[in-house]
């Protein structure tokens, strides 16, 4: 079935003929559409198009090619497109999700491409991550951020598992333009916070885009600011709401800001 056209694979998919397509129809809806022996895709109509293959493009050159010996940790992982990716190039990959159809999905999806034995997977969530008890030299953390309660301690701990190298991907509202911002600002300067590129995250109470899970949205500048409070002092923006980081200090700045002494010298 290599090379079938897409209307080919859809008409498939709808009618499926053979085990193969009857299992991708029973273990969906698929997220990810994945690209399997034989030519079959698992979501060949997604709206994103070939999704997430397109965003993998803006990563992939930034990973190194060989990952043999090196650990690596995939949060949310979905249907395993990225662990998939990260255990072709040789990574020992571990795989988090909370949602266990997509990790059935993924570990169908790791037998049918032939890469079981370089992926764990684990239905935990980012909070639990201490129970894996291991760091990792390479963390993806995309698609998850927004939908987290508890967003800076969730970027917290995955900070505290990450040796080297995160990945992080997260939506992000509209900002216009830039600012420095401040080392403090008095009580009675708080209209600074009002500046159009100040960091900040939007609270959404109740739904965006239909799915009530989708908690925060942050700019730009409240993405950087935050990861660089948890550590990362190299922070590059690949695009498409990507952040490459890397040098990571020892220690997470996690106790309090020390008080100014009375008088504030």
């Amino acid at each position: 079935m290599a090379g079938q056209s897409l209307p080919t694979l859809e008409r498939n998919l709808s009618n499926p003929q053979t085990e193969i397509e009857r299992e991708i129809v029973t273990l969906g809806p698929w997220f990810h559409n994945l690209h399997l022996p034989g030519g079959l895709q698992t979501a060949p109509e997604h709206p994103l198009g070939d999704f997430p293959a397109r965003k993998w493009q803006l990563m992939a050159s930034h990973i190194p090619d060989d990952l043999s010996g090196r650990s690596a940790l995939d949060i949310g992982c979905n249907a395993g497109f990225y662990s998939f990716e990260l255990a072709r190039r040789g990574a020992q990959v571990t795989a988090i999700d909370t949602g266990e159809r997509y990790l059935r999905q993924a570990a169908w999806a790791a037998d049918k491409l032939g890469l079981r034995s370089r992926i764990r997977f684990e239905s935990i969530s980012v909070y639990d991550l201490a129970s894996l008890r291991q760091d990792f030299d390479l963390v993806l953390f995309l698609g998850v951020f927004y939908h987290l309660r508890h967003p800076l301690l969730g970027l917290d701990i995955v900070t505290s598992v990450t040796r080297t190298t995160l990945l992080f991907q997260t939506l992000t509202m509209p900002q216009q333009g830039q600012m420095k911002c401040p080392r403090n600002i008095a009580l009675t300067e708080r209209e600074q916070m009002l500046h159009p590129a100040w960091p900040k995250m939007a609270f959404v109470e109740e739904s965006l885009e239909g799915d009530p899970t989708n908690w925060w949205v942050p700019n730009h500048a409240a993405v950087e600011a935050m990861l660089r409070s948890c550590g990362w002092q190299s922070i590059g923006y690949l695009g498409e709401e990507i952040y490459h980081c890397g040098n990571r200090s020892a220690v997470l700045p996690t106790e309090p800001r020390p008080r100014l002494p009375a008088g504030g010298q």
